[in-house]
């Protein structure tokens, strides 16, 4: 009951976001923009999205072999489609990982390394976005006027910074006392193995490479869903748009970040200057895009070996 409920806060909340970015909006334009979809735009975003979700298998791999828990590519790759497809039923990000973290707990690898592997790679992704968002803040803090919208920006740049740094710092704190505690343990023992991926000298480029390459592709499929529509949003825009964007979507207080991105888009575009329909539209088909790729992911999923498996449901795991 916890977790129906839980779950249905959440679509609430992702409803009542997409009635605050709707409400303003002029219905007729985003009619207008919708009739003008390119079909073959949005194939080339799902192209894109694939890719992008082999790239984080090949990341994946890497980092689970630092935790014990090996993976081979393909491996990696299928069970990173099925969270893809997870992601677009619960809440976030988290339904899919917790999806992923059962497929490779099942293994025999053991939950706390497929744990560990599973926030590991979280983490490194994390902190690539963070290093993409500060990078770009003098170009996307200079192309917004509005000075609400360049404290949000650098508000959300600096939490980016702090977090990502605090935790990779973490790791390298001498006391004690944060090994003895159960979750401080846990914490700590996923940054030093962080800190072991990216700067590693072995693997350690391969993985920022991976990291810095998989955001730049989420960029690629927020322009493939800009020039499906035609709009007048240029790369640079959304380059520096797209990640600040993808970090608040990253708060788990809806489902498929659905409402959350359509009104930090909405935002985003008229902070730049450009149409805020515009945005949410933009922000529509890039959700859709992830929702085909989850329809793919899905088909995994039926087809796969482990979802019979003792006859365990992943809504229960979920739960746990």
């Amino acid at each position: 009951m916890r977790a129906f409920l839980i779950l249905l806060v959440r679509i609430v909340v992702s409803l009542g976001l997409l009635y605050l970015a709707l409400r303003g909006i002029n219905f007729a334009a985003i009619q207008v923009r919708l009739s003008q979809i390119s079909v073959g735009w949005i194939g080339i975003g799902v192209i894109i999205a694939i890719i992008q979700i082999f790239a984080g298998a090949l990341r994946w791999q890497a980092i689970s072999a630092l935790c014990s828990a090996p993976l081979t590519a393909l491996r990696a790759f299928r069970y990173n489609m099925i969270g893809a497809f997870f992601n677009q039923t619960l809440p976030s990000s988290i339904g899919g990982d917790a999806v992923r973290l059962w497929l490779i707990g099942r293994m025999g690898a053991g939950w706390r390394a497929a744990s560990y592997s599973i926030l590991t790679d979280r983490a490194v992704g994390f902190i690539a976005l963070a290093v993409v968002i500060v990078a770009s803040l003098p170009w996307s803090y200079g192309m917004i006027a509005d000075q609400q919208g360049r404290l949000a920006l650098l508000l959300v740049d600096v939490a980016a910074l702090a977090a990502g740094a605090g935790f990779l710092i973490f790791g390298h704190l001498p006391f004690a006392f944060l090994k003895r505690w159960w979750l401080t343990r846990h914490i700590h023992a996923c940054s030093v193995i962080a800190n072991q991926v990216i700067f590693n000298r072995t693997n350690g480029l391969w993985i920022s490479i991976l990291s810095l390459a998989i955001h730049v592709m989420a960029v690629g499929i927020a322009w493939c869903a800009v020039r499906s529509i035609a709009a007048s949003a240029s790369f640079e825009q959304i380059f520096m748009l797209t990640p600040p964007i993808m970090l608040i979507t990253m708060l788990p207080i809806s489902i498929a970040g659905w409402g959350v991105r359509e009104a930090t888009m909405m935002v985003a575009f008229g902070y730049a200057g450009l149409s805020p329909a515009d945005g949410t539209v933009v922000s529509i088909l890039y959700g859709a895009v992830y929702f085909i790729v989850g329809a793919f992911g899905g088909l995994v999923w039926i087809f796969s070996a482990e979802k019979g498996l003792s006859g365990m449901t992943v809504a229960t795991t979920a739960e746990e």
